[in-house]
């Protein structure tokens, strides 16, 4: 038996009964959920907004990193007026024909537009989760094992070594395992370390990945538990990496995973330069001996030149031929040694790179040096200039003679990637750190392993579970 079939215009009555009302539904539902600010607005100012209004680059006085610096707002008042999106600057801002906001990049959508009136239309409520703005940490971590060490650097008389943890910088008597100081800070990875020319401070470039990096500055004479940096800026929002002073010690530069180049001042953290040529994330920088320019160096395979004052780009001091993921600058003269992606370790003049030519020709180029058994994630020059050390990611250490090329000495029995090394600027030593979370001493001039240990207190499991009770 064959089934009737309804006349057209009652299939299309019977569908649009069945369709409407669930389409109605459905856009009730969506006009009537709230807008959170957390979840539904932050996103949007990450996306397109606070590259420019952030704590390190205040653009018309404005940060728009937190609920309480955005209703605060900038040198034209409040923000946002709760309840109010026609009296509250914001809007004004990012709609029209031209929106004056963003200065860079697409204006927001309408939809983008929508969301903001509507939260302020509803009261601007804050429901930021509590400590979700905050990594800080009310005491020294406890350690079960030891963490990876990604940053070691010696004080420039020698007498401290400090070193990377979890949330902290242990500093360390000399070369040896007695601990003087934990620096505890906000940041729970700890990037790069460096000392001030004149040894009173130091630098940390520390980061939560893509939520923000910062850089954090201590009294390098600290003694005991330290829970506050001096001075702490956050200057970027992801990671931030290879940080370097000026030879006068007022300005601190350093690259990013957003794939930049920033100079700030050590006095107030503002950012003096930003610098935005690369295309791949900024692994390191230093600064020429004058320090009138800086180098920088990242995974999109070019060391770059550029003015410190003006920020113009100057040259590619180097050939293209594989990512530069560190790099080290000889102590006294304005050549700098890399290390790369395919465990090939050169150096290179930092100079305008006027024989270049479209032929591509490395006219800066000094020496190549042997391959490594992996990518290079450590490399320093001794303090003299005239060696160099370089860490692969396959456990194996070498020295080199800076002029010749010669392997002095294999640094060996590590136990995975080693990601940090520093030369003792007074003795004959060289310290290596990595994946096993171990320091290693060795000497210069042989390679002979003088010490093995541990830089962060071990407490035991069943040790914190008795400290929990």
């Amino acid at each position: 038996m064959t089934a009737m079939n309804p006349p057209p215009s009652l299939r299309l009555a019977l569908a649009l009964a069945l369709v409407l009302p669930c389409a109605l539904v459905s856009q009730g539902t969506a006009a009537d959920k709230p807008v959170s600010y957390y979840k539904d607005i932050v996103p949007v100012f990450k996306r397109s907004c606070t590259g420019c209004h952030h704590p390190g680059k205040l653009k018309g006085q404005l940060d728009l990193t937190t609920y309480a610096n955005f209703l605060k707002g900038g040198k034209h008042g409040p923000g946002f007026v709760a309840g109010k999106p026609k009296e509250s600057i914001v809007i004004d801002e990012i709609t029209g024909d031209e929106p004056s906001m963003p200065k860079e990049g697409d204006p927001l959508s309408k939809a983008e537009v929508a969301l903001i009136e509507q939260w302020i239309l509803a009261g601007a409520p804050d429901d930021t989760p509590a400590g979700a703005a905050s990594f800080k940490l009310a005491a020294a971590p406890t350690y079960p094992a030891s963490p990876v060490i990604s940053a070691l650097a010696f004080s420039p008389d020698g007498s401290v070594l400090a070193a990377s943890g979890y949330h902290e910088v242990l500093l360390l008597q000399g070369a040896t395992s007695n601990l003087v100081a934990r620096l505890v800070g906000e940041s729970p990875r700890i990037e790069s370390l460096a000392f001030s020319p004149d040894g009173k401070k130091l630098a940390v470039a520390g980061s939560a990945p893509a939520r923000f990096g910062e850089v954090q500055i201590w009294d390098a004479a600290a003694t005991n538990t330290v829970l506050a940096p001096a001075q702490s800026f956050k200057v970027a929002l992801d990671s931030i990496y290879g940080l370097s002073w000026s030879p006068e010690g007022q300005r601190l530069a350093f690259g990013g995973a957003d794939k930049t180049v920033r100079i700030i001042s050590v006095a107030d953290g503002k950012e003096l330069l930003k610098f935005d040529n690369h295309s791949d994330w900024v692994f390191a920088t230093t600064w020429t001996t004058n320090g009138e320019r800086i180098l920088s160096g990242s995974r999109d395979r070019a060391m770059k030149l550029i003015d410190a004052k003006s920020a113009q780009f100057i040259d590619d001091i180097n050939k293209l031929i594989e990512g530069v993921l560190c790099f080290a600058r000889h102590p006294t003269a304005d050549i700098v040694a890399y290390g790369g992606e395919n465990g090939v370790s050169r150096s290179y003049k930092i100079s305008d790179n006027q024989g270049r030519t479209a032929a591509n020709n490395d006219s800066n180029f000094l020496k190549e040096f042997e391959r490594m058994p992996g990518p290079i994630q450590a490399i320093a020059y001794a303090p003299d200039g005239k060696s160099i050390a370089v860490g692969s990611t396959g456990g194996e250490a070498r020295i080199f003679n800076a002029d010749d090329k010669k392997r002095l000495a294999t640094l060996k029995g590590h136990e995975g990637a080693i990601f940090a090394m520093a030369f003792h600027p007074t003795t004959n030593w060289v310290v290596t750190g990595g994946y096993e979370g171990k320091l290693r001493v060795f000497t210069t001039t042989n390679g002979a392993l003088l010490n093995t240990f541990i830089p962060v207190p071990i407490t035991s499991a069943k040790a914190q579970q008795q400290a929990a009770k």
